[in-house]
């Protein structure tokens, strides 16, 4: 009886933990359940399975508990399942090389007190990307990073002790490169236009909004509404764009799809894994928060996540191959009027500076 009894609280929690974020809420302890969606299903799994052991169909309690679970794993599994390999991918493999048009980008969340920037250091001399985005950068980690310099002779650089600092060093031309405050005084982001070695001009934002929590902001308003001023002030479909950060969220969240839907930008990840780059720490405990996103007229050479460099976050690396050619060929995200007046609800619910990307 007390095992039947712990199962079925566990049950609970795992359709209670489903439910929640169904809710358009902005509250952080909502908002917070997107995140650990694989964790969920199979948690959900689990106790499906050993409710069918222990208690089996014995009564209409029973097969209503069992059949909220089944639809709970469903309903996880239809978020979960486009960063499967079983999903179509939405930004296609690269096909032809042309290294002229090919771009490198690093993006690592340092975390400020870790103090392994040697591990750092060297994925960047072993990996050679073009550019090297660092987040979470205090002066102790500016000094450690300048040794890069030599080989990447741009650079914007923003330190703060605050946890969101930020450093952006490129081999390539960045032209007109501005730090930017679109929401929050102390969290900035930086945008420029890079230069490819063929001389196309990429359009570059990247961005470390604050996170929803009890520590940070008490609501998801503020990421949501600095990602949907860089997103709304996009004209990806006629120019080469790229974001990239830490996002402080995750791949299949409601404010990513949204984002996606209202830039018209496409997540490699989509039909060929998670990439989950927190916590580094918890191999349990992890999704993915880092992201490189791009317009349609890029393909993918390559993705993948690097080692630990000593901070709760992994860095990861994509390897982009611009091909204007190629823009028919994605389906990419759109937004319906739905979407755009959700966009404006959650822009307007902060003090953000809309005239800053015009």
């Amino acid at each position: 009886m007390i095992f039947d009894w712990a199962v079925s609280i566990v049950a609970f929690i795992a359709i209670t933990w489903t439910l929640l974020p169904m809710f358009r809420h902005d509250a952080w302890w909502i908002r917070a359940f997107e995140f650990p969606r694989v964790q969920v299903t199979m948690l959900s799994l689990i106790v499906l399975a050993t409710y069918m052991a222990v208690a089996g169909w014995r009564d209409a309690e029973d097969k209503l508990l069992i059949a909220v679970l089944c639809v709970c794993i469903g309903f996880q599994l239809t978020r979960i399942a486009k960063y499967t390999r079983l999903y179509p991918r939405q930004l296609k493999s690269a096909t032809a090389s042309n290294k002229e048009d090919r771009l490198s980008l690093l993006v690592a969340n340092v975390l400020t007190p870790n103090r392994n920037a040697e591990a750092l250091l060297r994925l960047i001399k072993e990996r050679d990307p073009d550019i090297v985005l660092a987040v979470e950068t205090d002066n102790w980690w500016q000094s450690q990073l300048d040794m890069i310099e030599s080989g990447y002779p741009f650079a914007v650089k923003h330190p703060l002790d605050n946890l969101y600092g930020m450093h952006l060093y490129s081999r390539l031309e960045l032209i007109d490169p501005e730090v930017l405050f679109l929401v929050e005084d102390d969290v900035p982001s930086i945008h420029a236009d890079v230069v490819l070695r063929s001389g196309h001009k990429v359009e570059l934002h990247c961005l470390h909004p604050a996170p929803p929590s009890p520590t940070e902001n008490p609501t998801s308003a503020e990421r949501d509404a600095e990602l949907l001023l860089v997103a709304k002030s996009l004209d990806a479909r006629a120019r080469p764009t790229i974001v990239m950060g830490d996002m402080n969220d995750v791949a299949w969240s409601a404010s990513t799809r949204l984002f996606q839907n209202i830039s018209g930008l496409l997540d490699p990840r989509i039909g060929r894994g998670t990439y989950s780059t927190f916590h580094a720490r918890y191999p349990f405990m992890r999704w993915p928060l880092d992201h490189v996103f791009c317009s349609n007229n890029f393909t993918l050479v390559s993705l993948d996540r690097l080692g630990d460099i000593g901070s709760d976050h992994f860095p990861i690396l994509a390897v982009l191959q611009h091909r204007p050619g190629v823009q028919g060929v994605h389906k990419e995200p759109d937004a319906d009027a739905a979407n755009q007046k959700l966009a404006r609800e959650k822009i307007d619910k902060v003090p953000a500076d809309e005239d800053a990307l015009r």
